[in-house]
């Protein structure tokens, strides 16, 4: 492996729809530092957390059938029953709803939790209240989608948060997503919720720590095939 190649990987991209805030920010950078030299400091630190902020590292993602994966990096902050919103039309009935909450130093990239078929998006404007708070769900803004997945149905939700002020979508009704594909971002503080079909497993707790496009959060596969390692 040559140099270049060696620091390419250590170097974690960023997303082109950061691109504007960050050239954003360095402007201002320069504004302030020709102002008064301290707060240019202050404005380096922040494009630096600009630049950590819109990141979009390479992940590996669990290919067994049957995973459910996280569609975002952040920490688990719900695990309950819900109805989905109704511009979806998924159901009128309580699913189990995993909740990812994101903070200013998550990375916002969002990826499918399931391999499968874009049956439907519909797109809500709303308000921005804190994303970790439960009545967000109903109340802010929000794009949600559902993925037919091996003849089950799931729920994705982006939520836009306190700070963020555009939910970015990738995708289009009709495509097809392999799981832990990129299909949107959401701009600063925010949480996506995944509504799993009756009889999927959650397989994560409140408060735990998930990474996008990696971790393992429910299980899809009929009880009968679902064997665990016990240590």
């Amino acid at each position: 492996m040559s140099v270049i190649d060696s620091i390419r990987k250590q170097i974690v991209p960023i997303h082109h729809e950061g691109y504007i805030f960050i050239l954003a920010f360095a402007v201002a950078t320069a504004i302030l530092s020709y102002i008064w030299q301290p707060l240019g400091w202050i404005g380096f630190i922040l494009t630096m957390w600009c630049c950590y902020f819109f990141r979009d590292p390479a992940r590996t993602t669990p290919m067994a059938e049957g995973l459910v994966i996280s569609p975002a990096d952040g920490r688990v902050s719900m695990i309950a029953s819900a109805v989905p919103p109704p511009e979806l039309g998924l159901s009128d009935l309580p699913m189990t709803r995993i909740s990812v909450f994101m903070n200013v130093f998550d990375c916002h990239v969002n990826r499918a939790p399931v391999p499968g078929r874009i049956e439907k998006i519909a797109y809500r404007p709303g308000l921005f209240l804190n994303a970790d708070l439960d009545k967000a769900s109903d109340d802010n803004e929000r794009s949600s989608m559902i993925i037919e997945s091996n003849g089950q149905r799931f729920g994705i939700v982006q939520i836009a948060g306190l700070i963020a002020r555009r939910i970015v979508s990738f995708t289009r009704e009709g495509e097809t997503l392999l799981a832990g594909e990129r299909y949107g971002l959401i701009r600063f503080g925010s949480r996506v919720d995944v509504y799993l079909p009756e009889g999927v497993t959650p397989l994560v707790g409140l408060g735990q720590t998930c990474v996008a496009g990696e971790t393992v959060i429910a299980d899809a596969r009929p009880a009968a095939t679902r064997t665990y390692r016990t240590h």
